[in-house]
């Protein structure tokens, strides 16, 4: 009997440490469920990890937002996704159209207004970089017998800086004997910017605004591609010789490049007014000819709007440093451009000097 009673209490002791168990897991579940309602975390932020931002980059620039990018996640711990690049008008389109995305980073001031972005404009922007465009080569160029004139053309202008050697050396360019690639102006603002540039030089050299552009029209001499960057495959395979493209973006790709004279190249603040006389006509209206700036905007339907606005600030505060390296010049302050209320911390930036209001969108 004592053997039964044995077997029987050993069965009781078993049953009131299960129990005990039971009893202390709740309790600490418990514990750890309101201390995390009460700092404000559900279980679930601390084991689902929130989506990466999305940048949409004019392709040109894939290269910057790439560098901004790593150093805004090294800086915050904020993911970003590899930037989505395209033309800044086509992107603005697509964005338009409701595709997700986070930050919109353009070349383009019209591809941040309700006339591209429609709905998802957020009523403003901020330009804080600026460019000029340049004519690339490659290697594969010089292949070319014809390139070896226009190389000679360009070099005899750069020395003597006469309007008779600049007129010579697009002349050579627009003769038809190569072929210059020149992005779809609709997707691509490189695109109406070439073309402006040509009427700048011809204005500037040959007094006849017209003059460059109908010559390499009339020559076959132009390359249609839907975007700069689509145009740097045929130039490093010979398939054309030159290309208009961002000063920046020849830097980024390590492309051989022509610089352009501050007069035409649609870089320099000094030549604003001769700059504004030229004009390209899209399908959505006209471009008239101005520095080339960069823009950044967080959408109105943005996939994470306080993140995106932290990106933004990061962008402000610590391009100048990130991109010096692609040639591109910072604009400081940067300028704000806005139909509406901005944001609390583009207002702390206009608070703290890093931005300057500048008019309407």
């Amino acid at each position: 009997m004592s053997g039964s009673l044995s077997k029987k209490n050993l069965r009781i002791v078993a049953a009131v440490v299960i129990i005990a168990i039971v009893i202390g897991a709740s309790v600490l579940a418990y514990q750890y469920y309101s201390s995390n309602s009460s700092s404000g975390v559900s279980s679930s932020s601390t084991t689902i990890p929130s989506s990466p931002l999305i940048l949409y980059s004019a392709d040109a620039y894939v290269a910057e937002s790439t560098t901004l990018e790593n150093a805004f996640t090294n800086s915050t711990g904020i993911m970003m996704a590899p930037p989505k690049a395209g033309g800044s008008l086509a992107l603005a389109q697509q964005i338009a159209q409701g595709n997700p995305v986070s930050v919109f980073l353009a070349v383009s001031h019209s591809a941040m207004r309700p006339k591209y972005l429609g709905n998802q404009s957020s009523g403003w922007t901020i330009a804080f970089a600026s460019d000029q465009m340049a004519i690339a080569y490659s290697n594969a160029s010089t292949q070319n017998a014809a390139t070896s004139s226009v190389l000679a053309a360009y070099n005899s202008a750069t020395a003597s800086n006469t309007t008779q050697a600049w007129y010579n050396f697009f002349s050579n360019v627009t003769s038809g004997s190569v072929k210059i690639g020149i992005a779809n102006p609709n997707a691509d603002p490189a695109g109406y910017r070439g073309w402006i540039v040509l009427e700048a030089a011809s204005q500037a050299y040959a007094n006849n605004s017209t003059f460059f552009g109908n010559r390499i029209i009339t020559n076959n001499g132009n390359i249609t591609g839907a975007s700069a960057a689509d145009l740097i495959a045929p130039l490093e395979t010979g398939q054309i010789q030159f290309l208009f493209i961002y000063k920046s973006a020849a830097i980024a790709h390590k492309l051989n490049y022509l610089q352009l004279p501050d007069q035409i190249n649609l870089g320099d603040h000094k030549y604003d007014d001769f700059y504004s006389q030229f004009s390209y006509t899209l399908t959505r209206g006209v471009e008239t000819g101005e520095v080339i700036t960069l823009y950044i905007t967080v959408p109105a339907d943005s996939t994470d709007t306080a993140d995106s606005l932290q990106f933004v600030v990061f962008v402000i505060k610590n391009s100048p440093t990130l991109l010096s390296q692609y040639g591109l010049i910072s604009i400081t302050p940067a300028r704000l451009y806005n139909s509406t209320t901005i944001p609390e911390p583009l207002q702390e930036l206009v608070t703290q000097g890093y931005l300057t209001p500048s008019g309407p969108l």
